[in-house]
């Protein structure tokens, strides 16, 4: 239940709060934001709050975006306006348990709403309940720790850190038990965060690990997602370590993936309408529908997957991500896994999802494409991979470049339709620039490859 307004100001005045600590999220999922006193929060329930329209014309680095519309110097980078979502009221358990809140442009319809992540969701989202849908999504995260600081790292000019501990070594007791401070802090302290972890373990590879996040209505499951990426790195802070969601840190060891659970529930909750009894794998005509709009939609949307360079350096054959449109029952070895079993727990897995997404973009193109193939009634005429599908080449494979994914989605008529022309056109000129970057920089590979003799 959202609590009122004055439900949340009588309750802050009760703990005596001086300041509140605000967020919204960029279009890289980065949260911006800053700290305000209790009188500004109050004042700014209401009519909502303006934020730096810049938040939405950079990148992650905050080098401003030359090719954009939405804002940018020719525009002068006015405010949008955010608005508070008091649904999202939370305490920060590693900062004297200040008062949190998430923001967002929903109500911002002619600047920030059309571009905003969490807005987008929230389109895509009601667009389903409307349908008469509700979508209960989870997310799951890998990533790699590291012995080094900020200030550290920057002066080691990129060179590798140390792990912060040694070895391949998945589902280890030992490896959890060498920093089990760090280790129980992060289940402990995201559980009292609101971000309830189902499971917390190492992964293979050193300094790795894979943290499951409990499932939840979608818009509450993005905000969890997006929150615990922040909330490893702050902890990770506070013992003296890095954590990074890169998508690929080395090509010697697999990369992060950040695969999306979900499945579709009547509106009462008492349903789930994936399940079908009858069928040899749970899987109703419905769900059949909603795998068939991913594996189509998919090559129009990929960005919103694999947002970076680095995000093609993952998906690579033999490092557990996929590299082929193909679905399967329990199969990690394919784009799509369908995990059939009891009325609550038949759902699917999308597993192209790297660690290094924006989780409001990659849950809205789940939910967009599957709602695509429910409402198009598509039948899932792809048999279903048996075996191994690096080796599946039936439907095609997945786009290998940022560059390829993203002229694909900025001339898609598909990705138009479901996300919005606004929406597409800015974020693929995002890509487009992180292409220019990446494009424009010399690499340690050439300097090693080419500096002596070529």
């Amino acid at each position: 239940m959202i609590p009122t307004k004055e439900e949340v100001i009588r309750e802050l005045k009760k703990r005596s709060c001086e300041k509140i600590k605000l967020a919204i999220v960029d279009i890289d999922g980065v949260l911006r934001g800053k700290v305000v006193s209790l009188d500004k929060f109050i004042s700014i329930l209401d009519g909502g709050m303006g934020f730096c329209a810049v938040v939405f014309g950079w990148d992650m680095e905050d080098k401003s975006y030359d090719n954009v519309s939405v804002t940018g110097w020719h525009t002068g980078y006015p405010d949008f306006n955010a608005t508070i979502d008091l649904s999202t009221q939370r305490n920060i358990p590693w900062e004297k348990n200040l008062p949190f809140f998430l923001a967002d442009f929903h109500q911002d319809k002619e600047q920030g709403g059309l571009v905003c992540p969490r807005s987008l969701l929230r389109k895509i989202t009601q667009k389903s309940l409307d349908a008469g849908y509700k979508p209960l999504f989870a997310q799951e995260f890998e990533w790699f720790n590291f012995e080094v600081t900020p200030d550290e790292f920057a002066q080691a000019n990129g060179s590798l850190p140390k792990a912060m501990t040694p070895g391949m070594f998945g589902y280890s007791h030992l490896r959890a038990s060498l920093k089990s401070d760090f280790f129980h802090d992060l289940f402990d302290l995201c559980g009292r965060f609101d971000i309830p972890l189902e499971g917390l373990h190492t992964e293979t590879g050193p300094g790795v690990y894979e943290a499951a996040i409990q499932y939840s209505e979608i818009l509450l499951a993005a905000d969890r997602a997006t929150l615990f990426k922040t909330s490893v790195k702050e902890i990770a802070y506070k013992h003296g370590l890095m954590a990074t969601f890169m998508a690929k840190w080395t090509e010697a060891l697999p990369g992060n993936g950040g695969h999306v659970h979900q499945s579709i529930w009547d509106p009462s909750l008492e349903k789930n309408l994936f399940y079908d009894s009858n069928d040899n794998w749970s899987m109703s005509k419905l769900m059949r529908q909603y795998i068939a709009g991913q594996l189509y939609c998919l090559p129009h949307m990929l960005p919103l997957f694999a947002p970076t360079i680095n995000s093609y350096k993952r998906l690579v054959e033999g490092a557990w991500a996929p590299t082929t449109l193909t679905w399967a029952r329990d199969n990690r070895t394919t784009a799509l896994r369908v995990l059939s079993g009891g009325k609550k727990s038949t759902r699917l897995e999308t597993r192209v999802i790297g660690s290094d997404v924006n989780p409001y973009l990659a849950m809205a193109a789940c939910l967009a494409a599957g709602l695509y193939g429910i409402e198009h009634q598509l039948d899932l005429d792809k048999p279903a991979t048996v075996g191994n599908g690096y080796k599946d080449y039936s439907n095609g494979s997945i786009p290998t470049s940022l560059q390829e994914a993203t002229a694909a989605m900025k001339n898609s008529e598909v990705a138009h339709s479901l996300f919005g022309s606004d929406f597409v056109r800015h974020f693929c000129k995002t890509r487009e620039w992180e292409c220019r970057e990446f494009a424009s920089k010399v690499t340690d590979w050439e300097r090693k490859r080419y500096f002596e003799i070529i």
